[in-house]
């Protein structure tokens, strides 16, 4: 058998390519052409559409069962696990002036640097003074401004005409650098379907699973036990993403009750299939739920 012989210039390559994979290590992910590409993780700063905002990709929520679950934990536990979440890289917080967790939060990140921080929130109903009402939460949260306010939790068919004065303080709140970005969550398909069409909205909070468990149906109610097909979700998550709309998925877990371990795995590995998410934001309790997700949704990119 003849022995090849290698050239200088390429016995060099091959030890850089050499030493190399051995410095990146199992982890490290290679596209087609063999360059390297960065490993995706729950925790990474992502870009929250084309707002120019970023966030952590996983979001820790504050308001399960209206933010009673966390508010039995007592003030200190609870402080105690935004503090966990944000040592695990999470520094995304979901909020709401109607969640009992809302005049807790401002307390649980402070001393945090806030410039690494995003803290969404959301205002109920029609206020009559809409800057004083976003006022409130800088007041509450002890911040300068909030990162991205949301109108909470449409549901009807035309909400976009009837809170056009909501969305007018919105916009002067925001010129004032009260608020970063503006959106909605909403808890229907025609109030989605409606977000999805006016140009006002840069954020919009989705409930997206494939158990289609608490996701949005044609049913015009805050809450039913209906469960609906994810498939009109999933086209208004692709029209938003088309229009450049940070998109932000919620009730991953089905409002907590996704108890089996494969409901988790299921809906976290469908989450993490949809490129229209930018990130995702889930309810915790304890650290062990924290850990839980992370890893969840790393093995879930790793595999996509």
């Amino acid at each position: 058998m003849k022995t090849s012989r290698l050239t200088r210039r390429q016995f060099l390559h091959e030890s850089v390519t050499a030493t190399g994979a051995l410095v990146l290590g199992a982890g490290a992910c290679f596209n087609a052409r063999g360059a390297t590409l960065a490993k995706r993780t729950a925790v990474d700063q992502v870009a929250l559409g084309n707002t120019g905002i970023k966030l952590s990709r996983l979001g820790m929520g504050t308001g399960s069962n209206s933010g009673q679950v966390q508010r039995d934990l007592g003030q200190e536990t609870f402080n105690s696990l935004v503090r966990y979440a944000y040592d695990q890289g999470i520094t995304f917080f979901d909020c709401s002036q109607t969640y009992r967790t809302f005049d807790w939060l401002g307390g649980a990140v402070k001393g945090l640097p806030r410039e690494k921080l995003f803290i969404q929130s959301k205002i109920p109903g029609q206020p009559e003074n809409v800057l004083a009402a976003i006022d409130h939460h800088r007041q509450v949260f002890d911040t300068d401004y909030v990162d991205s306010l949301l109108i909470h939790c449409m549901i009807r068919d035309g909400w976009t005409e009837q809170w056009k004065r909501i969305q007018d303080g919105f916009d002067e709140a925001k010129e004032k650098g009260w608020i970063r970005s503006k959106g909605v969550s909403c808890h229907s398909l025609p109030a989605l379907r409606d977000a999805t069409a006016t140009p006002w909205a840069q954020v919009h909070l989705v409930r997206v699973n494939p158990q289609g468990h608490h996701i949005d149906g044609p049913e015009q109610e805050v809450w039913n036990n209906t469960l609906h097909d994810v498939t009109p979700v999933v086209a208004e998550l692709k029209a938003l993403r088309a229009k450049g709309r940070g998109v932000i998925g919620m009730k991953i877990i089905g409002n907590g009750e996704f108890v089996s371990a494969e409901d988790r795995e299921r809906s976290i590995r469908f989450a993490m299939s949809l490129p229209e998410l930018d990130a995702v934001v889930i309810g915790f309790k304890n650290r062990g739920e924290i850990d839980e997700a992370i890893r969840r949704m790393n093995s879930a990119l790793a595999a996509g």
